[in-house]
This record gives C-alpha cells, sequence and structure tokens, in this order.
C-alpha cells in the first residue's frame, strides 16, 4: 500500500486512521503488518498505541491546529501589564532589564501572574496590544516632572500671554557643537560585511547656536570657538537687529545663558530683548532641539568634510536653504513633546 502522510490530512481524517491501526493491532495484527498495509511508520504506530493505553479512544483525538485563538491572559492582566510597560522602565519593577524587550516582558508575566510562555508568544501579545520596537529618548534622572508640569501648565501660558500683550515674538534658542566623525543613516552592503565610509582621520569641528520660532523663522550663527558669553552676546546682538519684534528668547540653563555678562547685556536692552528659562535637564520642550537633529544628521552625518572651513560651509549652506523653507522649520513644531509651543 502507498505510504499516506497523515500530516496532509484533515484532523478528522487523522484521527480515524489512528483509531483503525489501533484496532487493528488491538485485534491481532502485528505492528508491522499494520504498517504495510496502512502505510504508516511504525514508530507512529508504537505512538498510538501508547497514547490509547493511557488514555483510551480519547487519547487518540486531534487537537487544534496553529497557534491559540484567545490569549492566555486575561482582560485585567492584559491591562496591568500594558500600563506598567507604558509608565515606567524595567529596573523600576526590579528586573534585571534596562528596555522593555520581549524576554524582559515575559519575565514580568512570570513574576506578576506565574505564566510561563514563549519568547515568540509574547512577541504576539504585544502585537496585540499594539505595542511596537521603538528608540527610547532619553531622559535625565535630575529632571523634576513638577517643574516640567509647571511650566506647561503655568509658566509658558503665561510667557505667551505676556507675548501677546507687548506684541513680541518667542523665540526657541539652542546651541551644539558637532565633529568630522559623527555619521548617520546606513548604507548597503554584503550580508556580513560591514560596509566602509572613507573619511579623514583628523577630526574637527565647530558650534552652531540658533533660534526657530513657530511662524517658520530660523536665525543661526555657525562659529568655531568655544561657547562663551562674548559668543553668545554677539548672537543676541545679531538677533535683536534682524528682528522687527521685541524678542522674548526661551533657552535652557546652559552656564552661558545665566552669566553675568549675557545678564547685564539682556537688562540693558530689555526694550529689544528678554530670556526665560526651561526646566532643568528637559531638553525635549525645546523645539530648536529637532533643528540640531536636523543638521546634524544631514548636514554633518551624511557629508564627508575635508576640513573645517569645508565643513562650516557645509553647515551654514544647509541652514540657509533651511531658513528659506519656513514649512520645514514649522514642522519642528509637530512632534508631541513640543507641540504645546505650536500655538
Amino acid at each position: 500500500m502507498e505510504h499516506i502522510d497523515t500530516r496532509r490530512l484533515s484532523p478528522d481524517g487523522q484521527e480515524s486512521v489512528r483509531r483503525t491501526v489501533v484496532a487493528a493491532v488491538q485485534g491481532g495484527m502485528t505492528q508491522s503488518e499494520a504498517a504495510r498495509m496502512f502505510g504508516v511508520s511504525r514508530t507512529s504506530i508504537n505512538t498510538w498505541l501508547s497514547k490509547f493505553a493511557q488514555g483510551g479512544v480519547r487519547a487518540l483525538k486531534s487537537k487544534p491546529r496553529g497557534r491559540p485563538r484567545t490569549l492566555r491572559l486575561v482582560g485585567w492582566q492584559a491591562a496591568n501589564v500594558v500600563r506598567l510597560i507604558e509608565g515606567g522602565c524595567p529596573d523600576q519593577l526590579r528586573l534585571p532589564f534596562a528596555l522593555w524587550t520581549r524576554q524582559a516582558v515575559r519575565q514580568l508575566l512570570s513574576n506578576r501572574f506565574g505564566l510561563e510562555v514563549s519568547i515568540w508568544t509574547v512577541g504576539r501579545y504585544l502585537a496585540h496590544w499594539g505595542l511596537t520596537p521603538q528608540k527610547p529618548l532619553r531622559r535625565a534622572y535630575e529632571q523634576n516632572p513638577a517643574a516640567v508640569k509647571r511650566w506647561l501648565r503655568e509658566e509658558y501660558p503665561a510667557i505667551r500671554r505676556r507675548a501677546q500683550r507687548e506684541k513680541a515674538e518667542i523665540h526657541w534658542g539652542d546651541e551644539m557643537g558637532m565633529r568630522s566623525d559623527h555619521s548617520a543613516g546606513r548604507s548597503y552592503g554584503r550580508r556580513g560585511r560591514t560596509p566602509v565610509i572613507r573619511g579623514t582621520g583628523r577630526r574637527f569641528g565647530c558650534n552652531m547656536i540658533s533660534t526657530v520660532t513657530n511662524r517658520g523663522r530660523l536665525a543661526f550663527m555657525v562659529f568655531k570657538e568655544r561657547f562663551t558669553a562674548p559668543v553668545g552676546i554677539r548672537f543676541l546682538r545679531r538677533l535683536v537687529r534682524h528682528s522687527r519684534r521685541k524678542v522674548f528668547l526661551i533657552v535652557d540653563r546652559h552656564p552661558v545663558h545665566r552669566s553675568a555678562a549675557v545678564r547685564r547685556w539682556v537688562e540693558s536692552h530689555s526694550a529689544d530683548i528678554r530670556l526665560f528659562f526651561l526646566p532643568e535637564y528637559s531638553p525635549e520642550l525645546n523645539p530648536d532641539e529637532y533643528l540640531n537633529n536636523d543638521v546634524k544628521t544631514n548636514a554633518v552625518g551624511r557629508q564627508r568634510p575635508e576640513n573645517q572651513v569645508e565643513m562650516i560651509e557645509q553647515v551654514r549652506s544647509y541652514l540657509r536653504q533651511t531658513q528659506g523653507r519656513p514649512a520645514l522649520v514649522r514642522n519642528y513644531f509637530r512632534h508631541q513633546d513640543v507641540a504645546y509651543a505650536a500655538a
């Protein structure tokens, strides 16, 4: 008889073959004869006989195929896990992980509910809950959540109302350093062979200070020296000179911004400019950070300047192009963390 691949049969067909073979052997047929007659292996017959001896005919029934159609977690358990994932990091729950990986979620299920599941099952749970792997943002431990909440609910709305009364324009400012060895993006290559990007072995860099407004204005200055009070004042002087309205400048608490020299200069030009400070360790609240990321990725990370002069020219060229695209500058205010500043 031709060999039958029982895996291709329907569940009912498989069950029928199992029952027929077991009945034949129970009736006196040897396993070898049954294997030849029904076209199945002796190993399968031996397995079916063992199951029959332990559980009778019910042990030969076919089980549902494929993955389980329902989650093993009940609703309140799933909601609890999702709340924990979205509300903090694994180490806050005394788990030996820094990020929420499938292994971390698996351990959480085991600790909380005594549920042991595979990594693949955890992946299906996460997909069902709408959770996807993402690159996390970094937040400093020193950040004060109460100060951030106060800034969003009280301080910034007060600044905005005052700017309306004084017909001032709100600028968001920041500064950053750039290095020639910074790279961004990916490059195709043969599997297992990391692409090599050629560049100069000499390290050099430059610095940038800039401001953006939610109306699409961009002001910037690229310079070689360190960011000091004289450099900051030079930029403020240029900013005021090219602004048609009074400037309300919001910056972080960098020592230069809070230096005595900058404070005296701002006080002596109080009719033209005022300084306001973001909460400590809260760069995500500053829309100008997204300009920094844009410049660092596209004007520096995807270029290969041979010297500092060429690097500075590339950065300036990219910033001038961005200046001519107000819609692009306004897009920096669309991220959920800075959407409060878009109005």
